[in-house]
């Protein structure tokens, strides 16, 4: 049998499935695979999807306002002529609602990443490449974080069959929150996983920075002083001088006669005193005191004066003393010192991976909600029309179209399918007043009961599972995220 599910339309023999492995034929009818995803706030958070059965259903026709049904193994509008494969209709606390739930073909979509490191890992530009192909780019540095944006519609489709190839099993996997290596051109190898601590070449992260070196400066500079005459928190961006900065002038701190190597922005703070790299503070130096250049007695430097030097997140620290040539002499870290740094490591936060989906549902799939394409859009950009992914929050640019963004973690597991065009799958659900939704030019036909959708399921036969939804999520159906 021939498939129309997605645009490869495969021919699918008798107990096997299509190239996506998501549709199948059985019994000489094309199915789809999974189980369609209810949430039931009943359930207890963290509980396995479970199958729902048909007996759990009490007859009522109108939904209860605990059920909630996701676009996870919902079908496809495709060829996108047809209306949503569900379309349910529901009255939690009085409010007439209507969900319009399916699996989108995103043709258009990548991965924001964030990385919480403060290892250099690679150029603003370069290329990130997966199983050798290029799947996307190095973004801006953020605060304590590393970005990288993946995928896109010209790396699934604008270059080589095995870079749209690569780039869709990448962004799968990345969505369904499994673990991915890439390698940034000229930069390190990095393991990704949302959720987890990212894995720079080969070393697990723990931490990142509690902020940069002036931060820093500015947060703990009351802990050091009369414990030592001079801090340096070394950093990549803004590397801190306490003795020279604002927040040391405040409380007293005396000049030390100290020269850092790097540019002075304002007084305390100076930018690239290294090249960054896999050293102290996300510079590419191991020694700290290559950044300081001879002291100066004139203005303060003396024999014996007490210098600790510190990274952005306490994993580097180290402390001296001058001599009688005011070159300084490594000591051991006094113990009046360590609850000091150790402060800054307990400032800092668990590092982790962060992945965030973004595509563009403004293509034809809105015609499975409605008939006129462009009032959707509107609505959804005027708030009227709440947007989720598998019932989890998503974030709405402003401007044309409905670009989304959501973070994967919050979806039910194995929420993103592909086709082979290749493309994600995503679930999307369009939550709005029932009034509202016929002034769209919605299809008020087709619109079903929950308790019709329990008893007789939809068009590919789909068997239905509940799971609990996740207790950060705000729950889709509440009527103050819903105008009535």
């Amino acid at each position: 049998m021939r498939c129309d599910a997605c645009p490869v339309m495969c021919y699918i023999a008798e107990g096997r499935t299509g190239a996506c492995d998501r549709y199948a034929n059985h019994g000489g009818r094309i199915l789809r695979c999974d189980p369609v995803t209810i949430l039931d706030r009943t359930m207890e958070a963290g509980g396995k999807v479970v199958p729902f059965m048909a007996g759990e259903w009490d007859g009522e026709m109108m939904a209860r306002p605990g059920l909630f049904v996701t676009g996870v193994g919902a079908g496809t509008t495709y060829p996108d002529y047809k209306p949503a494969p569900f379309i349910v209709a529901s009255r939690p606390e009085g409010a007439d609602l209507v969900t319009v739930v399916t699996e989108a073909i995103f043709s258009y979509c990548g991965v924001k990443v964030k990385i919480d490191t403060d290892r250099h890992l690679g150029e603003e530009g370069d290329f990130v490449r997966a199983a050798g192909e290029p799947v996307g780019l190095v973004m801006t540095a953020e605060y304590g974080s590393q970005m990288l944006s993946l995928g896109g519609v010209r790396h699934l489709t604008g270059g080589s069959k095995p870079e749209g190839r690569v780039t869709c099993e990448t962004l799968l996997a990345l969505c369904n929150r499994e673990a991915v290596e890439l390698e940034i051109e000229n930069g390190s190898r990095v393991v990704v996983q949302a959720g987890h601590a990212p894995i720079v070449d080969g070393t697990p992260e723990t931490r990142m920075r509690v902020g940069c070196g002036s931060a820093t400066i500015g947060m703990f500079a009351t802990q050091w002083q009369g414990l030592v005459d001079e801090v340096v928190v070394v950093d990549d961006h803004i590397t801190g001088v306490v003795s020279e900065h604002q927040a040391g002038k405040v409380i007293g701190w005396e000049d030390t006669g100290i020269r850092i190597k790097g540019r002075r922005s304002t007084p305390g703070r100076y930018f690239k005193v290294a090249e960054p790299g896999q050293g102290w503070g996300g510079t590419n130096i191991d020694d700290p005191l290559s950044i300081l250049g001879p002291w100066n007695p004139k203005k303060g430097a003396r024999p014996g004066l007490r210098l600790l030097m510190v990274s952005t997140t306490g994993e580097q620290a180290a402390y001296y003393e001058l001599d009688e040539d005011l070159t300084p002499v490594r000591r051991d870290l006094p113990s009046r010192l360590v609850p000091s740094v150790h402060l800054i490591d307990e400032n800092c936060e668990p590092a982790l991976c962060t992945v965030l989906f973004m595509g563009g549902a403004g293509g034809s799939l809105r015609s499975g909600v409605t008939r006129n394409p462009v009032r959707l859009t509107r609505s959804v950009q005027a708030g009227r029309t709440r947007v989720t992914c598998g019932g989890a929050p998503v974030y709405v640019w402003p401007g044309g179209g409905i670009t989304l963004m959501t973070d994967v973690t919050r979806l039910p597991d194995g929420a993103f399918g592909y086709v082979p065009t290749p493309a994600l799958v995503a679930p999307l659900e369009f939550t709005l007043p029932r009034a509202e939704y016929l002034a769209l030019g919605g299809h008020g036909a087709h619109i079903r009961t929950l308790g019709d959708i329990l008893a007789s399921g939809g068009e590919y036969g789909e068997a239905l599972a509940r799971a609990a939804p996740d207790p950060a999520n705000p729950w889709p159906l509440d009527d103050e995220i819903v105008p009535g």
